[in-house]
């Protein structure tokens, strides 16, 4: 052992092997070194339950952005943050249950992802903070009121502005000669049907019929599509969870009759369809979790108003265009993202 080794040692005050002696002596006199995570180490050790009635991909990105957006901010998860996941599996029973068991377990915060799964949670307590998200219409699933102030004051959250025009001018520029606009979507979810009737609604005006077919379940998709065959010329879908989580099902049918599908959401074209109009999921998912930051940062819920985030992004893929019997034209794919490209892009 060298004499700058012992002094060292000496210093540090150890009557232990010169290995740990160093290690110690560095660690005491070298600030830029800690045991701790520098992002976590200031921050108290929290719960986070979050719940969604099924997975599927647009949901679960919406989940990997909230629990990005909390690292980034200090709450890592398996370090300060413990988060318990459960999914409903598409059964809204097992929402209620799921609900009832978060309520007891009082974590720090629940996130509900999609319309079935937060009404369940907010029926459960009045008391643990909720942030609810992957909601196309709070009020109509009362989550809030007609003046954006929500039903309690546990309850804030992000949804999404999906206006029916913009989805209507959409389909008519890719389906120019649509007069009936097939609409699959499942009645239990409260979103779905607001957009029927914004459908019905704005049709007439612009000479369009609307044709509803409904799939209480993700197994009924396909063969709702089917039943579509000769009465459509382009197949619409929002975020209904019952469609989404079967999406390929739905695209499948589509191919058989060349019916063009647009959806609401990136995966939906990844997955299939045609095009959409939607918000990203991932940056949804962002936004939700500065949300959430607030909350278990010791904000009170009841001084965070909700959100709504309304910037919409055209997806597009000329692939499954010609799959479903129709193209999209240079002008439409100039302002869209092609998720072709982007996956071509990937996998090299």
């Amino acid at each position: 052992m060298t004499f700058a080794t012992t002094l060292r040692l000496s210093l540090c005050g150890a009557a232990i092997s010169a290995v740990l002696g160093l290690t110690a002596c560095s660690n005491a006199t070298d600030p830029a070194v800690s045991t701790d995570d520098s992002a976590t180490n200031d921050k108290p050790a929290k719960t986070l339950a979050i719940t969604q009635i099924v997975e599927h991909p647009s949901l679960d990105e919406m989940r990997r952005g909230i629990i990005d957006e909390l690292s980034e901010n200090g709450y890592v998860e398996g370090q300060n943050l413990k988060v318990n996941f459960q999914s409903a599996q598409g059964n809204t029973a097992t929402a209620g249950q799921i609900a009832k068991q978060f309520a007891g377990d009082n974590p720090d915060a629940i996130v509900a992802i999609s319309t079935p799964s937060a009404q369940s949670i907010v029926a459960s307590t009045k008391t643990v903070p909720v942030i609810y998200t992957a909601i196309s219409d709070p009020v109509a699933a009362k989550l809030i009121d007609e003046n954006d102030v929500p039903i309690q004051t546990n309850v804030t959250g992000l949804s999404s502005e999906l206006p029916i025009e913009p989805q209507l001018d959409n389909i008519q520029k890719i389906v120019p000669n649509v007069k009936t606009i097939g609409y699959v979507y499942s009645p239990g979810e409260a979103n779905s049907v607001v957009v029927l009737k914004q459908l019905e609604k704005a049709a007439p005006a612009r000479g369009l019929k609307i044709l509803s077919v409904t799939a209480n379940r993700p197994t009924d998709v396909a063969m709702a599509t089917r039943s579509l065959a000769g009465k459509v010329e382009v197949i619409y879908t929002s975020l209904d969870n019952n469609v989404v989580s079967a999406f390929e099902a739905m695209a499948s049918a589509a191919n058989e009759l060349d019916i063009p599908v647009i959806a609401s959401d990136e995966f939906s074209v990844r997955r299939g369809a045609t095009a959409a109009l939607g918000v990203n999921d991932y940056d949804f998912g962002r936004t939700t979790g500065k949300m959430v930051y607030r909350v278990l940062n010791g904000e009170a819920t009841k001084d965070i108003a909700p959100q709504v985030m309304n910037t919409l992004t055209l997806y597009v893929s000329p692939k499954h265009a010609a799959e479903q019997g129709t193209s999209l034209s240079a002008e439409l794919l100039k302002n869209a993202i092609n998720v072709d490209q982007e996956a071509k892009k990937t996998s090299k």
